[in-house]
């Protein structure tokens, strides 16, 4: 069975997403030349799109990666956020932190790392996010990403990092999927328990 069937349309080609990693990697080399950048991807969804723009990127860096998610299995935020791993830097006195996200939603991942990084005295903290979609912005949420790589419609997108139930991340286009596809799934798990 392919994947591919399972896409009602394609959002983004690869060379769309190598344009878009090119077009943010340009700009962060600019705007922070000579800053002590550590560039945090939020796994899992970001990882793709984080070694993509790493390689834009021609100053300088320190990556690092943190687990965070409010979404579980399904297609909503369950609204409670969960931060699993910390960075392997201890200390982000100075640094000056850019989380790299696959995709900006209700926001309240976001949210709670910028607060954890800022309170843990990081010299600035910043969002690049690939995706950015503003329709489900949670209205309590204050944060605003200062790099977007695109905005997309209120459509369940998988594909280049992004999954539903942890499928789909390999496919190397953003996709919308069929809800056929996740209602299923959806009803298939609630008829289980």
């Amino acid at each position: 069975m392919s994947m591919l069937q399972d896409i009602q349309e394609v959002f983004y080609s690869q060379e769309d997403l190598a344009q878009i990693a090119n077009r943010l990697g340009h700009q962060i080399s600019h705007d922070y030349k000579d800053r002590n950048l550590l560039i945090v991807s939020v796994l899992k969804g970001s990882v793709i799109f984080m070694a993509d723009l790493m390689r834009s990127i021609t100053i300088p860096c320190k990556i690092d990666f943190i687990t965070a998610s409010s979404y579980h299995a399904g297609t909503e935020s369950s609204g409670k956020v969960s931060v699993t791993d910390e960075l392997s830097v201890k200390d982000v006195h100075g640094y000056d932190i850019l989380i790299v996200e696959d995709i900006l939603d209700t926001g309240r991942t976001l949210q709670k790392l910028s607060d954890i990084f800022n309170k843990k005295g990081a010299a600035s903290v910043k969002i690049c996010t690939l995706l950015d979609k503003p329709e489900r912005r949670d209205p309590s949420v204050r944060i605003k990403p200062t790099y977007v790589g695109a905005e997309v419609r209120n459509e369940f997108v998988v594909g280049y990092g992004l999954d539903f139930d942890q499928k789909y991340r390999n496919l190397p286009f953003i996709g919308i999927l069929k809800p056929e596809v996740y209602n299923t799934e959806t009803q298939n798990e609630e008829e289980s328990h």
